[in-house]
């Protein structure tokens, strides 16, 4: 038990044999680049089109309202994360985080669920490409998404830099989708705002159903995972020019500005569906349509398409920072660790990028409510760890260590534990189980492989920064 509560040891990092020190990432972009990164992983047109559709589907009129509500739980959760993504600015984002301030066993759990976020999202996106290329071509939904994680891979194999821009023009156009589709709905109007605390869900037969406290509870899983990407500016802390100020400033814009995007088309969706079958539905390009004509709901669906592509790109970079850290880090026998720790010559972690990647071409083929609802129990799971480790971020030397300080605080991180555990408690068993049984097997390479090897093994480091502290 002191072993999964004592903050982490930072004993001498072990040399690979035969081999350099460690490569370090590039420090490369500023505020507005991890902006446009950290915005294209939450990618909010392709979150209203691929993810939102699903919530209509079980949630009805109160959609809207269960992703505010997720949004109001997220401003805790970012806090968190920019209190400790300046305290402790590692590419291994969470993982570094918890395992410093909570044990290293809190660490190797926070870091399993962050994988299990990180190799699912991906392909959860990617296969609602078909559905938005379908005015030009009919594809099938595993192959299309299959196809969208593979170019992700090549692209994040090139500089980050670049990256940055190619994000940034899609973003634009995804932007501009979603606001075509918010003018639309708000213009054709058939309810008032009042419809948005309706509580209504289209039933069998042309009933109407209600939808309790407990389903919006349920929804909340979900609506977490809708905004989650603003995590992302703490996985690229080291490739953020003085992070200690950029880390915190890029979390909590992100979260602004993707949670309005979102949000703001929703409601429009909601009051402008012409009824309730519609809406609950999901159906989105057929109601731009009906709003307006051919042309424009298929430049929508190609904006949403392009959109998806961008957030395969910029999760598959995200994702293989995670296990470039974790190899650095020494989570796995030395030739796994030397080859995910590898750079390649636009000073990616090539290796690390292949592995997100194909893998996630893979999980195309899965079945989606399965990836949907491991993925939201993983996400909540994973914040309520961070949650924790905020609780602890003032103990000790950590006290006075230069970083941004969240306001509020214990009560925050706190509020967040308890209802991140309610949460958690009302989700369904079969994803529950299947977390709870690969948390399990990762617990037992823990006992089995890693902790008996403590000295050399998960050695969670932090790089050197020199920057200076916030103002």
């Amino acid at each position: 038990m002191t072993d999964t509560l004592r903050p982490a040891a930072a004993p001498a990092v072990e040399p690979l044999p035969n081999s350099a020190p460690p490569q370090k990432l590039k420090r490369s972009i500023g505020v507005v680049g991890g902006t446009l990164l950290t915005l294209s992983c939450v990618t909010p047109a392709s979150t209203l089109f691929v993810v939102v559709p699903d919530l209509f589907g079980s949630l009805g009129t109160a959609t809207a309202l269960t992703i505010a509500i997720g949004s109001l739980l997220c401003i805790g959760v970012a806090f968190c994360y920019s209190e400790l993504g300046t305290l402790i600015p590692s590419a291994g984002g969470e993982y570094a985080m918890v395992s410093t301030l909570s044990g290293r066993l809190a660490g190797w759990l926070v870091f399993v669920l962050s994988l299990l976020v990180v190799m699912i999202v991906p392909p959860v996106i990617a296969m609602g490409t078909a559905d938005y290329l379908a005015p030009l071509v009919h594809l099938n939904p595993s192959i299309a998404g299959a196809g969208v994680m593979l170019l992700a891979t090549l692209a994040g194999l090139l500089d980050l830099r670049a990256n940055a821009w190619i994000t940034g023009v899609f973003l634009v156009l995804e932007v501009i989708a979603a606001a075509v589709v918010a003018v639309l709905g708000f213009a054709h109007s058939e309810r008032g705002a009042g419809s948005l605390v309706s509580m209504q869900v289209a039933g069998s037969g042309g009933h109407h159903d209600t939808v309790t406290a407990m389903l919006v509870v349920s929804g909340l899983a979900i609506a977490l995972f809708i905004t989650q990407g603003f995590s992302t500016a703490v996985y690229l802390s080291e490739e953020l020019e003085n992070p200690r100020k950029s880390v915190a400033r890029t979390v909590l814009a992100t979260l602004a500005i993707s949670t309005v995007i979102i949000i703001v088309p929703v409601i429009a969706i909601t009051m402008g569906a012409k009824d309730l079958s519609a809406l609950t539905s999901g159906d989105i390009s057929s109601m731009v349509e009906a709003w307006s004509n051919s042309a424009v709901g298929t430049f929508v669906s190609l904006c949403v398409a392009l959109a998806i592509i961008n957030a395969g790109i910029v999760m598959v970079i995200q994702n293989s920072r995670v296990l470039f850290a974790s190899a650095r880090d020494k989570a796995w026998p030395s030739p796994v660790n030397r080859a995910l720790a590898k750079l390649g010559r636009f000073g990616s972690p090539w290796v690390a990028t292949l592995v997100v990647g194909v893998p996630g071409a893979a999980l195309c083929f899965v079945n989606l409510d399965t990836l949907y609802g491991v993925t939201g129990v993983s996400v909540t799971g994973m914040y309520l760890l961070v949650a924790v480790a905020a609780l602890m971020s003032r103990r000790g030397s950590h006290r006075h260590q230069p970083a941004w300080r969240m306001p509020l605080w214990p009560a925050v991180p706190a509020i967040l534990i308890a209802v991140m555990a309610y949460i958690l408690s009302q989700q369904e068993v079969t994803y529950l189980l299947w977390t709870g049984g690969i948390t399990a097997a990762a617990t037992l390479y823990w006992a089995i492989y890693l902790r008996p090897r403590k000295e050399t093994r998960w050695l969670v480091t932090l790089p050197e920064d020199t920057q200076e502290a916030p103002a």
